[in-house]
């Protein structure tokens, strides 16, 4: 117990802590969403569209996260627009534009005179290595989804599952499609330089799928999810510390445990 209470007196531990704690937050709200319209792969997308950004943001000299941000925010925009005005379906857009982003990247990153940095470090963040002001940037991220889906729930939920039956209501469903795709972008994008992209997509889904076991309300697998996500992360931050393994992949371990176990005993109950 001693030694457990000892990691909180590491200040890298504590803002890792912090900074898992609001991504599970914001998870628990843009996971179930993406989960509810089946665009788990949106987040994979938009972080492979997104390295165009940071190789044109190099090539520029430019911050290459700001690069990153502006085109997975176009990326999300396109996605969104290819489906409804060209009849492609989502998963298909998100290849298309994963593809161009990624060609775009590599272009310019060759274009690029003198040392380039390894560019997939902005892509595979260091859960351990939060800053201050990283907590504060995802604060106010997680302030902001929190208020946009407690204010706007039910444009989100009818919008989610039901778009036909939002628009007979009078409901502006292209426009809430819209901000919520740039709100994942955003999100996605801010999460990765923290927590990598393994991370990201995993935390946006398995703990949706461990909530699912127990309930298929939209609310509800909102607050469990996050409280799953938190649980994983606490456990693989904890065991990765003592046992010297990568904590991003061990949260994720920890993560499907959680969930065969709770399957297994669903079985039982």
């Amino acid at each position: 117990m001693n030694q457990l209470i000892e990691l909180f007196e590491y200040q890298f531990f504590v803002n890792a802590l912090i900074g898992t704690l609001l991504a599970s937050i914001i998870a628990g709200f843009i996971g179930t969403y993406i989960v509810s319209r089946k665009i788990v792969f949106i987040s994979d997308g938009i972080t492979h569209a997104s390295f165009g950004g940071i190789g044109i943001a190099y090539f520029f000299g430019f911050n290459p996260f700001m690069g990153a941000l502006l085109f997975g925010i176009v990326t999300a925009f396109g996605i969104e627009w290819a489906q409804k005005k060209t009849n492609i379906r989502e998963d298909s857009a998100i290849a298309v534009l994963w593809s161009v982003g990624m060609a775009i990247g590599i272009i310019f990153v060759f274009l690029t005179p003198g040392y380039t940095p390894n560019l997939m470090s902005f892509l595979f963040g260091n859960i351990l290595s939060i800053t201050s002001f990283d907590l504060i940037i995802m604060g106010g991220l997680t302030l902001f989804i929190t208020s946009l889906f407690l204010i706007f729930y039910r444009p989100i939920l009818y919008s989610a599952f039901d778009p036909e039956f939002a628009k007979a209501l009078g409901l502006p469903v292209s426009l809430i499609r819209y901000i919520l795709m740039i709100s994942i972008a955003i999100t996605v994008v801010v999460c990765i330089k923290i927590a990598g992209i393994i991370l990201v997509m995993s935390l946006f889904t398995i703990p949706h799928i461990i909530a699912n076991i127990y309930t298929k309300e939209f609310k509800t697998i909102i607050w469990l999810s996050m409280i799953f996500a938190f649980l994983g992360v606490i456990g693989g931050l904890i065991i990765s510390y003592y046992a010297d393994l990568p904590s991003g992949a061990t949260i994720i371990i920890i993560l499907v445990a959680l969930w065969g176990i709770l399957k297994g005993v669903s079985k039982f109950v």
